[in-house]
């Protein structure tokens, strides 16, 4: 089970948009044949038409001549995974495979099954795994060749300053309205008899795989709550103990017969059942069934009572709302902290609207600083109901970035600025060094790195 049950894969599909309607491109439909060749590696115009098409399957937009950009794009990638030999630079097959099934999965679930993947993407759930496996590897590749160029830039405070000085007015980062906020939340009560209900249901689950009267991928697809690794049959693909709770890590790393169902597992998302599929090194891939208690609706509306009369209290002063998150809160990520709520993306307190739990932000929109809302219900990431309030602590209205708010994200600015100076000077050098020929009517371009015409014909 991850930690973090929310996703953002490299290659997201960008709102999910069929782009069937675009006019046909004009080098389609013609005998396949090298255009580019870099290298003893050659670059032929069915590479640049799958990319163009993937591209626009998956709502990317070129920016500039796809005939240009593309081939260019595969030309420095070659280049990068060329050095990476040199340097046998290589990444974990167990890690590449692992976020192919993300990236599987995340689709599967946006588009709502394996067979409308498929047909969105004209292509098998098997080709489409290979492609992705291929894709994935290469980027983890070129990532690592990158960092290895880059890895010892530093910048001071004063060339920060310098830097964004220098910055044209329309290139300072416009930064939206964020917001800092506090939150409570406490669980319902949930009636012993549903949590043996579920203990039950599991028990016969596993019953079931152990007669050899049902398959384990069969039942995790029927029954398990966990609905992304559900429709992979709850496998949840390689992944290391640092990747999962530890009560789960726990279990899944101590077992050892692929054809038995492990004991009842408590979680923070739950109760499961797991079986083993196989386990490389340090990281294991198993199956798991989770089946979450459900709280009354009753039983809700007690806990949000409960924390109503808390809101008293803390208006009228009795106590602030960190006192009191520290006391009954039962978020275990901000209760020790005053119930200050933390951006998993760069671990600040601050959040755009849309970063926020949706209910959160609903609460939030109508509130003015120091406000505490109204109990409410809210979803946690663990899919599961609770009550909360939450305490406005501060609004930042949007605003054109300065050094004294915003240094940090200046400093990042800059920071990626030198490593694209880095990795552009490295590339021009090694396209200098590199044979290149570009045919005819592919080289009238004006293509981002200079070198490649040169060497030409």
């Amino acid at each position: 089970m991850k930690k973090n049950r929310i996703f953002v894969p490299t290659m997201a599909i960008a709102g999910i948009t069929a782009l069937y309607g675009f006019a046909e491109t004009p080098k389609k439909n013609v005998i396949d044949e090298v255009v580019w060749v870099v290298g003893d590696e050659a670059i032929f115009r069915s590479d640049v038409e799958d990319m163009y098409q993937d591209m626009r399957q998956q709502g990317n937009i070129v920016s500039g001549d796809p005939y240009c950009v593309i081939p260019e794009q595969i030309a420095v990638e070659k280049l990068y995974l060329h050095q990476a030999k040199i340097d046998t630079i290589e990444v974990s097959e167990s890690m590449v495979r692992a976020r192919v099934d993300q990236q599987i999965n995340y689709m599967v679930n946006q588009l709502g099954s394996k067979e409308k993947v498929e047909e969105y993407f004209h292509k098998s759930l098997p080709s489409l795994r290979q492609q992705y496996m291929e894709f994935m590897r290469n980027k983890g590749i070129v990532d690592e060749v990158q960092r290895k160029l880059t890895q010892d830039v530093t910048v001071t405070p004063s060339e920060v300053r310098k830097y964004f000085d220098a910055l044209p007015q329309d290139s300072v980062p416009y930064i939206p309205m964020k917001v800092e906020a506090q939150i409570i939340t406490i669980n319902p009560n949930i009636p012993r008899q549903e949590i043996d209900d579920i203990k039950a249901r599991l028990r016969e689950y596993a019953d079931r795989v152990n007669r050899g009267d049902a398959d384990f991928s069969t039942l995790a697809i029927a029954f398990s709550e966990d609905k992304m690794s559900a429709m992979q049959g709850g496998e949840l693909g390689f992944m290391p103990r640092s990747a999962l709770v530890p009560e789960f890590a726990n279990v899944a790393f101590n077992l050892s017969d692929p054809k038995k169902v492990s004991r009842i597992v408590e979680t923070e998302y739950g109760y499961h059942i797991m079986q083993l599929i196989e386990k490389r090194g340090e990281q294991v891939n198993v199956r798991h069934i989770l089946l979450q208690p459900k709280a009354s609706s009753k039983d809700l509306k007690d806990a949000v009572n409960r924390l109503d009369s808390v809101r008293k209290e803390i208006v009228g002063g009795s106590f602030t709302f960190g006192e009191a998150a520290a006391v009954i809160s039962q978020d275990k990520d901000t209760r020790n902290n005053q119930g200050i709520m933390i951006n998993e993306e760069d671990r600040s307190s601050r959040f755009e609207m849309q970063e926020l739990p949706s209910t959160v932000a609903q609460m939030i929109e109508k509130m003015s600083p120091g406000d505490v809302s109204e109990a409410f219900v809210m979803v946690t990431k663990q899919n599961k109901e609770v009550a909360a309030i939450v305490r406005l602590t501060n609004r930042m209205p949007g605003h054109r970035a300065t050094l004294s708010d915003d240094f940090n994200l200046i400093k990042k600015m800059y920071e990626n600025h030198k490593k694209q100076e880095i990795l552009t000077e490295w590339l021009e050098n090694k396209i200098k060094e590199t044979y290149v020929r570009i045919e005819d009517g592919w080289n009238n371009c004006e293509f981002r790195y200079k070198g490649w015409v040169k060497e030409s014909n």
